[in-house]
């Protein structure tokens, strides 16, 4: 059986599957990003005079992808190993459909490499727009977790079993700290290091400047003009002006590569600890439901943690498609032969994942159902044993800190052996009785009452000073 060839519907990558971040990335975008590049670019040379105005304003009217046959193009590529000779042949032809003279200056002095990099940095910024708004909404609805139980005691577990208490709201404050630092971190990237690509064939700019010459008028020097091209160029598509051209310095996409590592793994931590804290025998939080949401094909009582789950795909799959992105560092010569080439589909399925986790997560988190009582009945689970460092501590001056610590592990052991309370068997330790009153025990291995510096913790997380959340289109 053949099928035909066709756009990806996401069916293999759900948590993508119909977010904005798709559709930011998708063969629609890159070849409107390539068209933007091109149209900023000859605008940038009418701005210096090097193209005539009516010629740039022509191309800019007519750089729109839907003007244009995705499909060929795409398998025209094949034939140059990238998607620029061909995109050009069809959009030069277009062009001269309506101006003959226009045409001429489609792609002057330009290399394929120019084209598309600069389209590759206008997808990322366009989706890091998308992925940061979902990111700062996310940490918004987890501040709101995080202050409604800040009070709210828990256990505490470390290597999967309980450990001393900690506070929900203390649990949600960190997630919403990282999540936050994510969204700077890639707000920072998004405004500052997303640069143009311009170098010409070998990274000397050449053929702009030789095509400059031509034109009557030319006056500037070469090296002016050079630079002052890669001002007016990033000026126009509204990204960075690089300090040189970074055709085989990949720099710009690795980091990029880097910061979507990160932000998909903090949200792949908050995916884990939903999935933990959601088991059945836990039961402390529960995803918010939705017709269709968390069902099993064959099991009808269940309802899985289906956005945790999509979440924590993401997270695991991003750090692998960015080490391509961090092999691709080592680019041979001025321009790779096929490290370059490399970089195009892991770096789109970072953006569609890290862009598709963000989105999920903003529901995640908005919807995310807390259960107190679940919690503090967990707490009790193991009679009091997990506050035993707290009574190993206020027994240290009574009975010396080894002893007291003896006592303690001698006396949890018991009362896990057996199923009492910490309380019961610790009262009857021969070193223990009658120094303190059933309600002093009582009081001393209460967990609500161990919560160290929680609270304190959580207001200072809350109050943290955020970047401006301003997006520049």
């Amino acid at each position: 059986m053949t099928f035909p060839a066709g756009a990806d519907s996401g069916l293999l990558s759900p948590v993508r599957a119909g977010t904005p971040a798709e559709a930011a990335t998708a063969d629609e975008a890159w070849l409107q990003a390539m068209l933007d590049a091109e149209a900023g670019l000859v605008r940038a040379q009418a701005r210096l005079g090097t193209v005539p105005p009516e010629a740039a304003r022509t191309i800019s009217g007519l750089a729109r992808a839907e003007l244009l046959d995705l499909t060929a193009i795409a398998r025209a590529s094949r034939g140059a190993a990238n998607p620029v000779v061909a995109l050009v042949r069809a959009f030069t032809a277009l062009v001269a459909e309506h101006s003959p003279q226009a045409a001429e200056f489609v792609h002057r002095g330009s290399t394929s490499q120019d084209i598309f990099d600069t389209g590759l940095m206008l997808v990322a910024r366009r989706t890091l727009g998308l992925l940061v708004a979902d990111l700062d909404a996310t940490a918004e609805a987890l501040r709101g977790l995080a202050l409604a139980h800040r009070d709210t005691p828990m256990p505490g577990r470390t290597l999967a079993l309980h450990a001393v208490p900690t506070t929900f709201g203390l649990k949600a404050a960190g997630w919403r700290a990282s999540v936050a630092d994510a969204a700077d971190r890639l707000r920072a990237l998004r405004a500052e290091r997303l640069p143009v690509q311009l170098g010409g064939a070998a990274g000397t700019l050449a053929g702009y400047v030789e095509y400059a010459r031509l034109e009557p008028g030319f006056g500037a020097a070469p090296e002016e003009y050079a630079l002052r091209l890669v001002d007016a160029y990033a000026a126009e598509v509204g990204l960075a002006a690089p300090e040189l051209p970074w055709h085989s310095s990949r720099t710009p996409v690795a980091a990029l590569a880097a910061e979507l590592v990160l932000a998909t793994g903090v949200l792949g931590k908050i995916a884990v600890d939903v999935q933990s804290l959601a088991r059945t025998e836990t039961g402390e939080l529960a995803e918010p439901a939705a017709d269709g949401r968390g069902v099993s094909s064959a099991m009808p009582h269940k309802r899985n943690p289906a956005l945790a789950t999509l979440i924590r795909s993401a997270a695991i799959q991003v750090p692998a498609y960015a080490s391509v992105l961090g092999q691709c560092l080592m680019s041979e010569d001025e321009r790779s032969a096929g490290g370059w080439h490399a970089e195009w589909l892991p770096l789109r399925e970072c953006l569609r994942l890290a862009g598709g986790a963000a989105y999920t997560a903003r529901e995640l988190a908005s919807g995310l159902s807390v259960f107190p009582e679940r919690m503090r009945a967990n707490l009790g689970l193991t009679g009091g044993l997990v506050v035993s460092e707290r009574a190993a501590a206020v027994l240290a001056p009574v009975l010396g800190k080894v002893t007291a610590k003896e006592v303690l592990s001698r006396v949890s052991a018991e009362a896990a052996a057996d199923g009492r309370p910490l309380a019961e068997v610790l009262a009857q330790a021969p070193e223990v009785k009658g120094r303190f009153t059933p309600e002093e025990l009582d009081a001393l291995l209460d967990p609500s009452g161990y919560l160290g510096a929680a609270l304190l913790l959580t207001d200072r997380a809350l109050d943290r000073p955020g970047r401006e959340k301003a997006l520049d289109e």
